[in-house]
């Protein structure tokens, strides 16, 4: 099946992983210049270490995490418009949300002001709400 609009999908997939990546790559060497004789380390989590890493390294995790929740919603409505009849504009705006992720992403990882930042995340779900709607008229109509 060749249908345009899962490219993106999977352009973000392999970006999350880059991101996963990245921050592996930043989080362990950042990890073992901590001391963490006498803390308890069992069932600890990621957030665990805010105040101990350096932020600009918890930036990085703060992304991942990031990709791992809004675009659930991407991916469910890049599916439902696959299977509806996607048509041209609906990859369009698939690949202008992917665009606008990676660089929420970039920003987030090595900048992070929040103004930037934010304008980012709201042009993404503003894209995303439009795909929305699509996928509500292309499934009820």
């Amino acid at each position: 099946m060749n249908n345009p609009i899962l490219a993106p999908a999977a352009v973000l997939v392999a970006w999350s992983l880059f991101m996963l990546l990245w921050m592996a790559a930043v989080r362990f060497p950042a990890l073992a210049k901590v001391d963490l004789k006498g803390a308890d380390t069992r069932g600890g989590r990621g957030s665990d270490l805010e105040g101990i890493l350096p932020r600009e390294v918890q930036w990085k995790s703060h992304n991942y995490t990031h990709l791992m929740e809004q675009p659930t919603l991407f991916y469910a409505l890049v599916a439902i418009l696959a299977l509806s009849g996607a048509s041209e504009l609906d990859s369009w705006l698939a690949w202008a949300y992917v665009v606008l992720r990676i660089l929420h992403s970039l920003w987030q990882a090595i900048v992070n002001t929040i103004p930037v930042r934010f304008a980012l995340f709201l042009l993404s779900s503003t894209v995303l709400i439009v795909m929305a709607v699509r996928a509500l008229l292309l499934t009820l109509g």
